[in-house]
């Protein structure tokens, strides 16, 4: 058997030097000085030589990655060499040339190195956007561009450790969003299940991190109780965040809309003339469009922000992206940034409104038209939404009302039949 010693002290002569080192390996000296590994092997009785690649000694701090980097270039110490022979040996036992399985493995590198994490998660969005909601689209988009891609996107997919991913999901964590860590690990998922059934990836690697993203064990307040309203409105106004994103979060205050459908509100949806925001059906989570009486607060707030973001398509742009609308952890920062963080959610902002107008003994039907909860007859649906377009103005504009003097400090009482500060 060969030992390094003797494969570095034997010099090149005038003709080409072969060391054996047993089971079908040795070591060709050539005239230019170059050492490079052979194995001989038999397959159907014929003899064949398979060119293995170059001997090299193990480099000084050499990582586990520039070991694998130099392998697949083909260049093997005395011990690799051993342990490639083995493994070719158990593919001609196969029937399988070594050569013929080195070219396939090159091709698949090839593809691979082609086939990164972005190009893959594109495919896959291509292939299913078509079963999705607009809104859904583009929340994987987002989420994709700013979490996802940064940090795996250009590597191979086949590469992907469950590590890189917990890093990623980890990050979005830490930010105060595990909700949308446990969504990107769900949609990181089916990207690899989708590479997995093209066979650009041997797993899924998002499989062990299923318990990952734990649930945050806050003190979920669904509404603000009544002698909460004024620190949170004060609040609000204090915080310190982006004028767009703070403005997103009064608005929500001041229409009781849903958060998916106040972030995708386009400038052309608003007739500010006539107070009223029409928010079209396929944003609408009873899938019809729902007219908003805007409120003189509501307008104010608008027309501020109109010279800032009124050129583009959305009222509330993305803070990266103008084309693309503000996104749901943009704002939940202004919530944890004002010292909400696992007491108060934007959701909670319409059950505040609801339960303070319920036990103010507002009109029941007249609240549910203002938080747009389906009305299962339609017809009467339409028609009382209709009908009742100004007693809704007059309530949002009370809300509104309410709102500014409780911030001055105006006492929160509920009064039977009507609200009052």
């Amino acid at each position: 058997m060969l030992v390094d010693t003797e494969i570095r002290n034997t010099k090149a002569g005038d003709k080409a030097i072969k060391l054996p080192d047993g089971k079908g390996l040795y070591i060709e000296i050539r005239p230019n000085g170059s050492k490079l590994w052979r194995y001989r092997y038999k397959i159907n009785g014929k003899e064949n030589l398979f060119a293995m690649g170059a001997y090299c000694q193990t480099p000084a701090g050499e990582s586990d990655e520039e070991a694998k980097a130099r392998r697949e270039g083909r260049r093997f110490t005395l011990a690799e060499a051993r342990a490639e022979r083995e493994r070719c040996r158990a593919l001609v036992k196969q029937g399988i040339h070594p050569s013929h399985q080195q070219r396939t493995e090159t091709l698949r590198r090839s593809l691979d190195a082609e086939s990164t994490f972005e190009s893959v998660a594109k495919t896959w969005i291509e292939e299913n956007k078509a079963h999705w909601s607009p809104n859904y689209l583009r929340q994987i988009e987002q989420r994709f561009a700013a979490d996802a891609y940064p940090r795996i996107g250009s590597l191979p997919i086949r590469s992907v450790t469950p590590a890189h991913i917990k890093d990623v999901l980890k990050r979005v964590e830490r930010r105060g969003s595990p909700a949308s860590a446990k969504l990107l690990r769900t949609w990181i998922g089916g990207v690899f299940r989708y590479a997995a059934g093209e066979l650009l990836a041997d797993n899924d690697p998002t499989w062990p991190l299923r318990n990952t993203i734990k649930a945050p064990k806050t003190q979920h307040i669904a509404h603000l109780s009544a002698k909460e309203i004024p620190a949170f409105l004060k609040a609000l106004d204090n915080v310190q965040a982006e004028f767009v994103t703070k403005a997103a979060v009064k608005m929500l205050w001041l229409t009781i809309v849903r958060t998916v459908e106040l972030r995708g509100a386009e400038w052309s949806e608003f007739d500010l003339e006539a107070g009223v925001w029409t928010v079209p059906a396929e944003r609408m989570k009873m899938r019809e469009k729902h007219l908003v009486p805007l409120s003189a607060q509501a307008l104010e707030l608008l027309q501020a922000l109109k010279p800032i973001t009124g050129r583009g398509r959305y009222v509330f742009p993305g803070r990266k992206d103008r084309d693309q609308h503000l996104t749901h952890e943009a704002i939940r920062d202004v919530f944890n940034r004002a010292g909400y963080a696992g007491k108060f959610s934007p959701h909670g902002i319409r059950s505040t409104f609801s339960t303070y107008q319920n036990e103010a003994g507002v009109d029941s039907e007249l609240i549910e038209l203002s938080l747009a909860h389906k009305d299962r007859d339609k017809i009467r649906s339409a028609y009382n939404h209709a009908k009742r377009l100004d007693q809704r103005r007059e309530l949002l504009q009370g809300w509104a009302d309410l709102s500014d003097a409780w911030k001055e400090g105006a006492a929160v009482i509920p009064m039977r039949g009507k609200t009052a500060a």
